[in-house]
């Protein structure tokens, strides 16, 4: 396989040794990893890569997706992008039904963070630049958050310290915000809840 029929073959700016196999390519490890270090091909993580010429048209969110399926954007990350918070956030953070874990590449370090099966939901899919992915609604991302930092958060200011937007927690949809609470059914996140919604 020569890098110009990679470039004619390959419509998607991300691809995998798998999407490979699936075109009938016999794949050469040894050639993925020469086009990787004449800079052809960015490798994102084992098995991933990014064509080097396409990598403009590539997005971070859309790379969160692609390293780890099933996953979705939601904690800090989200958080920053509904403003709710206003530190900026520089790493991915995203929610999964798979093990912990984090990969960093040329385009950061995309964090993942473990959740039960049975709260993998309140995520929708948006597209940038023509590329996929998903972020958390502003009301799960909120509660995902609570729910991974609900050791530190003991008091009225600990929920203080949270520095969320008061203004943008009033725009959020409550009554979804408190629904959405309960299907954690955990008694100390629905009192934090609301306690934010008082301030």
């Amino acid at each position: 396989m020569k890098y110009i029929e990679l470039l004619k073959n390959i419509k998607e700016p991300i691809f995998s040794i798998q999407d490979l196999k699936l075109m009938g390519y016999k794949i050469i490890p040894s050639q993925l990893s020469s086009y990787s270090k004449k800079g052809q091909i960015i490798k994102l993580k084992n098995g991933l890569y990014l064509i080097a010429d396409k990598k403009n048209f590539a997005i971070k969110e859309n790379i969160a997706l692609k390293i780890y399926e099933p996953s979705y954007i939601s904690l800090e990350w989200a958080l920053h992008y509904y403003g709710l918070i206003p530190e900026m956030v520089y790493n991915i953070t995203s929610i999964s039904t798979k093990a912990t874990r984090k990969f960093k590449n040329n385009f950061g370090i995309f964090i993942y963070r473990k959740i039960k099966k049975e709260l993998f939901w309140g995520y929708k899919k948006e597209e940038k630049n023509g590329q996929i992915y998903l972020i958390a609604e502003p009301e799960k991302a909120l509660l995902d958050y609570i729910y991974f930092n609900l050791s530190k958060i003991k008091n009225d200011i600990d929920i203080e310290e949270l520095r969320l937007n008061s203004a943008i927690i009033k725009k959020l949809n409550i009554k979804k915000l408190k629904e959405y609470a309960l299907l954690f059914k955990n008694k100390r996140i629905n009192e934090i809840i609301s306690k934010i919604c008082l301030h």
